[in-house]
């Protein structure tokens, strides 16, 4: 595996002996539930595609991990699918990753993990974080000192959670003192799988952020900050060299081939985290055009001109993979993940009461329950704080529920609850991104596997009071942003064509008779966070002792 210095090609990574003429690219998007491979066009058409679900292990401690083996045993099987049927052609032109963000792959010298992989639901470094960003005067936590420096050279700050790579290398480091000697670099699981396809061990602009040690003032000049790193209690030597997202960084090697059953020589884009790649996949490129993710997590984003941090409501600019552009940056803990859990420890658990499991067909079915109920759920409340949340506010304590359940409401008013949940959150992360951006959005593309949903797309534009628009293969979205990268990449796209390549199918706008009724349960959906974050605290803690 290479570790020495990076020296990305011209022209963003273009060089002219990779350059290939197919029109095909392989993406690999690996979701919290696992990777995804499909074949696009380098337009961004969808061909064909596999999934295969790999585990998740949580712990009461606020542990969230995964084997980075796992992922790879899925990558190569759904490759191989693919390759099976005619798929995939002899001449991809490309290799294009994208991943889940803000998690942790210690590597040793040859690019092997060391330990499994700290996902971003992972909040045991909350503590590490906490005394690394304080100080004798705390204002929210912080060192007002070390938050000035952090906000005007990154655009954000690390988060308290304990959720950031940042707190994931300190946490492991205090913990398993016995990995130092054996570890080698520190990657986030995008970056990990590049060097499994290429041996090169590099972190693109936009996928570094979450490490809080990057000068992003110039989105085009991302750079390591040596008075970040001391901040951060961080070494150079532990992180990889830095490359542009729209890189070629090498080609697919003869032993990854091997094992794809693909030829060596594929070149292998640097890509981009799914936060950024949705932003590009959703087709809303401009700037002010916004999109709305609905997968295990959620978030609500843009394209903006500018870098601008607000600290309070946990919303900020970073880089984008796009050249010279930034994103506008937040996440909500739980939105498809709240109905996955619906099913699985609710409606169909794995146990006496559920004979079978749940059907195939279970979220139409769901989809169809919640439809037959009018809105407001007949008074019940569902807060989607399962894992805690980070924007608008940031709370790793903070849990989920029903609220003013009564002997009339049945299990319909309870799906559609968890529906609308999700949706007043949606809401409240609006109002903070509205706010940030300084005007309204006229509009939202929803994307990831909540946007497959027609009833959830209508709940949300009846909350929000925005109009959503449901985009062609919303679940490959991810997918589609990493092959569009790669057609930017090999030259043959431009940055201002991206937005006309991804169909709008169906325009959900809201519905005025639902105002009023909404407008009450979203306020009432603020206030059950306020009034109730101190029992919270101390029913985590008491969980935890």
């Amino acid at each position: 595996m290479r570790y020495a210095q990076h020296n990305p090609p011209a022209r963003d990574g273009v060089p002219g002996t990779l350059l290939r003429m197919s029109d095909h690219v392989l993406t690999i998007d690996l979701g919290t539930s696992g990777p995804k491979t499909a074949v696009f066009t380098l337009d961004g058409h969808y061909l064909d595609g596999e999934f295969e679900p790999v585990e998740l292990r949580l712990g009461a401690d606020g542990a969230a991990e995964q084997r980075p083996s796992d992922w790879w045993d899925g990558v190569v099987t759904g490759v191989r699918r693919l390759a099976e049927r005619g798929a995939i052609p002899d001449d991809l032109a490309a290799v294009s990753v994208t991943s889940q963000w803000s998690g942790t792959v210690a590597v040793d010298a040859e690019g092997e993990p060391v330990h499994d992989a700290i996902i971003w639901m992972d909040s045991r470094g909350a503590p590490d974080v906490r005394r690394l960003v304080g100080g004798p005067v705390r204002v929210q936590g912080y060192d007002p000192r070390k938050l000035r420096r952090w906000i005007s050279l990154t655009g954000g700050v690390p988060s308290l959670s304990g959720k950031d790579p940042l707190a994931h290398i300190h946490w492991l480091r205090r913990t398993r003192p016995d990995l130092d000697r054996r570890t080698a670099r520190y990657l986030e699981p995008k970056d990990w799988l590049n060097l499994r396809l290429t041996g090169e061990c590099v972190a693109t602009h936009d996928s570094i952020v979450m490490t809080w040690v990057t000068d992003n003032r110039d989105p085009t000049r991302v750079r390591y900050s040596d008075e970040l790193l001391e901040l951060a209690g961080l070494r150079r030597e532990w992180l990889p060299d830095l490359v542009p997202a729209t890189s070629v960084i090498g080609t697919l090697t003869a032993a990854a081939a091997d094992e794809l059953g693909l030829a060596p020589g594929v070149p292998v884009i640097g890509g981009t985290p799914d936060v950024q790649s949705a932003a590009v996949g959703s087709g809303a490129t401009g700037d002010h055009e916004g999109h709305l993710y609905l997968g295990t997590s959620s978030w609500l984003s843009c394209h903006v001109p500018y870098k601008k941090t607000d600290v309070l409501r946990g919303v900020a600019s970073l880089p984008s993979p796009l050249p010279g552009r930034y994103f506008v940056a937040n996440e909500q803990e739980t939105a498809g993940a709240c109905l996955n859990w619906l099913r699985d420890n609710v409606l169909f658990g794995d146990d006496e009461l559920s004979a079978g499991g749940a059907p195939p067909d279970v979220f139409t079915r769901l989809d169809e329950v919640a439809a037959r109920v009018a809105p407001g759920s007949n008074g019940v409340i569902f807060t989607p704080w399962l894992n805690g949340e980070r924007t608008p506010v940031d709370d790793h304590t903070v849990r989920g529920g029903w609220h003013h359940l009564s002997l009339r409401n049945d299990r319909g008013d309870l799906v559609r609850s968890v529906l609308e949940g999700v949706a007043y959150n949606s809401r409240w992360l609006l109002d903070a991104v509205e706010r940030f951006c300084g005007q309204p959005f006229p509009w939202l593309n929803v994307i990831g596997g909540g946007g497959a949903s027609a009833v959830w797309a209508q709940i949300h534009a009846d909350v929000l009071n925005r109009p959503i628009r449901r985009v062609d293969h919303p679940i490959r979205a991810n997918a589609r942003g990493a092959a569009l990268l790669a057609g930017l990449a090999l030259g043959r796209l431009d940055a201002d064509q991206l937005g006309a390549t991804v169909p709008v199918i169906e325009e959900h706008h809201p519905n005025p008779s639902t105002r009023r009724r909404y407008d009450e349960g979203f306020d009432v959906y603020r206030r059950l966070y306020r009034r109730n974050r101190g029992l919270h605290r101390r029913l985590e803690a008491l969980a935890g002792s």
